[in-house]
């Protein structure tokens, strides 16, 4: 097996380590056979996802190399074994580990003056995280001290998840703001419209309240 080959099987094993909350509910809806056939599965869709993507920018592989390529993977192969559980698995898992997300901010904001550097901190990362060097475009609007808003006009979860043919999880991945900020002490989390669900654009607004 040459270096790179290697390489990449290495990383697909440890990403798939990180993904176990995924394996543990599949296992309790299908037997041992057809958990080991999806999981054996996911392991080649990931394989061939980042050998047939090795040349992504780093700000572009820090989404699709954590977040959207194991999620296809494992969606896409339980699809081919029991796609009668794969959605409602995927949306069951990601929504509990944003809502964990969620708690875990919630018990800073509890903290005097947390919230306003809080928008601060996500003036800055939206920038970085959210910018067209990791795939997106954006509109970030003024910064103010009690609000940061943006929205986002291209996105590459619709762009990977759709070239894969597992579009709807798009819509997951939107869902996983709303879980980690929606219910957050002191601060209101806003979203009309999103790019998963058809709509032109996703608009991201938080706010003290």
């Amino acid at each position: 097996m040459s270096t790179e080959k290697n390489e990449l099987k290495k990383k697909t094993i440890k990403t798939l380590k990180g993904k176990e909350t995924f394996r543990k509910e599949i296992s309790g809806r299908l037997s041992q056979s057809e958990c080991e056939k999806i999981w054996h599965g996911a392991h080649k869709r990931l394989y061939k996802m980042y050998a047939d993507h090795t040349d992504l920018s780093k700000g572009v592989a820090m989404h699709t190399d954590s977040f959207i390529f194991p999620a296809a993977a494992i969606y896409l192969a339980m699809k081919e074994t029991a796609p009668e559980i794969a959605y409602d698995v995927m949306k069951k898992i990601m929504a509990e580990k944003s809502e964990k997300t969620g708690r875990m901010i919630a018990k800073f904001c509890r903290i005097p003056g947390f919230n306003r550097s809080f928008l601060g901190m996500w003036d800055t990362m939206s920038h970085k995280m959210f910018g067209e060097a990791s795939g997106f475009k954006n509109v970030f609007y003024p910064k103010e001290k009690t609000c940061f808003r943006m929205d986002i006009t291209q996105c590459p979860y619709n762009k990977y998840l759709t070239e894969l043919g597992c579009p709807e999880l798009n819509v997951l991945f939107c869902e996983n703001d709303v879980h980690s900020y929606g219910n957050l002490p002191g601060l209101k989390f806003t979203r009309t419209k999103t790019i998963g669900s058809g709509d032109d654009l996703c608009d991201f607004n938080m706010e003290i309240v």
